[in-house]
């Protein structure tokens, strides 16, 4: 299995999309990754747009990038919500500028943003937060997923399957 002996955090927070956690969570675990789900509260109850709902199983607070192999953001409006948040915006930008993989679907964009990590950073995105990507720096393109170096990104949950397929060879 390509990720065995791998840690991944994969971010949530309130509104997640139910896919752009779910899929790569298994996803992940099926590659032989050990995966943390981080939201902004260990042990919190955060619910999809759906209605579904997931346990974080650590803080924001209470990891750092050298817990991790990795890290996926999922979109939804969960970003806005995760932005707000000095200790998780810390954590992604600190896994970018380690070189870690890091992957960003959707809306998650708005957390490289935040991160301040896209200058320069080729991407994709939802369509609708182009704009503030191409502010943040980023070069923004329509693609089912963007590679720029230890950056991966896609537009929506029909990307997934080429999101993961880029996000796992990204350890290689």
């Amino acid at each position: 299995m390509p990720l065995t002996g791998r840690k991944i955090a994969i971010l949530t927070e309130e509104l997640f999309n139910e896919f752009e956690l779910i899929y790569p969570y298994y996803r992940l675990q099926e590659a032989g990754a050990a995966v943390t789900v981080v939201g902004t509260g260990g042990g919190m109850t955060y619910r999809a747009k759906s209605g579904l709902s997931f346990v974080s199983d650590k803080g924001s607070g209470e990891v750092s990038a050298g817990d991790f192999d990795g890290l996926v953001i999922p979109g939804g409006y969960a970003p806005d919500h995760m932005r707000r948040h000095k200790a998780t915006v810390k954590l992604v930008r600190d896994m970018v500028t380690e070189g870690k993989p890091v992957g960003a679907i959707c809306h998650a964009g708005w957390m490289l943003a935040s991160a301040e990590v896209l200058g320069g950073r080729r991407c994709t995105s939802f369509f609708a937060i182009k704009d503030d990507l191409v502010h943040a720096g980023a070069k923004w393109e329509d693609a089912e997923v963007v590679v720029d170096g230890n950056l991966i990104t896609s537009r929506t949950p029909d990307d997934l399957p080429a999101f993961m397929k880029a996000y796992i060879a990204a350890f290689k």
